[in-house]
């Protein structure tokens, strides 16, 4: 049951990476002025959306803290790495990205990464 506080955290980071490219996606190209770029941002951090995806950022920290009450971080911490797989794919799906081949690759190996450190 443990466990959970590590799935939770991993979830609250890969929410807040997927909603603000959504929504940066959404805002269009940063500006190049400088003056514009503030306000860019500025309209960026009003977003409601983009406020939930810095909440869940918070969120991630509270239930990493309740995990590593739990576990070391040498066990804990390559299972942050499941974040990168589960964003990749879900770029994919959500917004169209490409997957090369070294890539897929390269996401295979976090995973094989994980389940050799964690074989204990």
């Amino acid at each position: 049951m443990s466990h959970i506080y590590i799935f939770l955290t991993i979830f609250f980071t890969v929410y807040g990476q997927i909603i603000i490219k959504w929504q940066v996606n959404s805002a269009g190209a940063l500006p190049v002025e400088a003056i514009e770029k503030i306000s860019f941002i500025l309209r960026l951090l009003l977003n409601p959306w983009i406020l939930s995806g810095l909440f869940s950022a918070f969120l991630a920290s509270l239930t990493w803290m309740a995990a590593m009450t739990k576990f070391t971080l040498s066990y804990a911490y390559p299972f942050m790495s499941l974040s990168f797989i589960i964003v990749s794919l879900s770029s994919l799906v959500l917004f169209n990205e490409s997957m090369s081949l070294s890539r897929l690759i390269g996401l295979s190996f976090i995973v094989l990464g994980i389940v050799v450190i964690n074989r204990d």
